[in-house]
């Protein structure tokens, strides 16, 4: 049951970090962007900050491909790749949490801290 729970938050992290590297990548100009990082139209208007949020989508999407490829690689390397990238995403949300916005721990690393612990939970 473990097992089942862990894949289902996985997918979620990669499915929630999918979504981030569109939005920041492709859609940042979309009110759904600018409700999602509470930022002013004028700032996103601007082509250094779009170039600036596609590179930080980009690294979302390493993200959410690291968390699948666990799915996909041999037995060996699952349990490593899933603690390495869900590291990453619980790291980041800690540091954007620090930095730009309380909510990031909860927002974007939730799902990747409750995805740790049943990781450490099925060992």
């Amino acid at each position: 049951m473990i097992e089942i729970i862990l894949a289902i938050l996985i997918c979620a992290v990669a499915v929630e970090h999918i979504f981030i590297m569109l939005l920041e990548m492709f859609f940042i100009q979309s009110s759904v962007a600018k409700k999602a990082f509470d930022l002013d139209s004028k700032l996103l208007e601007k082509k250094e900050v779009g170039v600036m949020f596609a590179n930080q989508g980009l690294y979302n999407g390493f993200l959410a491909a690291g968390l699948l490829w666990s799915f996909v690689s041999p037995a060996v390397m699952v349990n490593p790749l899933r603690y390495f990238f869900l590291s990453c995403v619980i790291v980041a949300a800690i540091y954007g949490s620090i930095t730009a916005n309380k909510k990031i721990i909860f927002t974007q690393g939730g799902l990747a801290i409750l995805a740790m612990i049943m990781l450490i939970l099925s060992r």
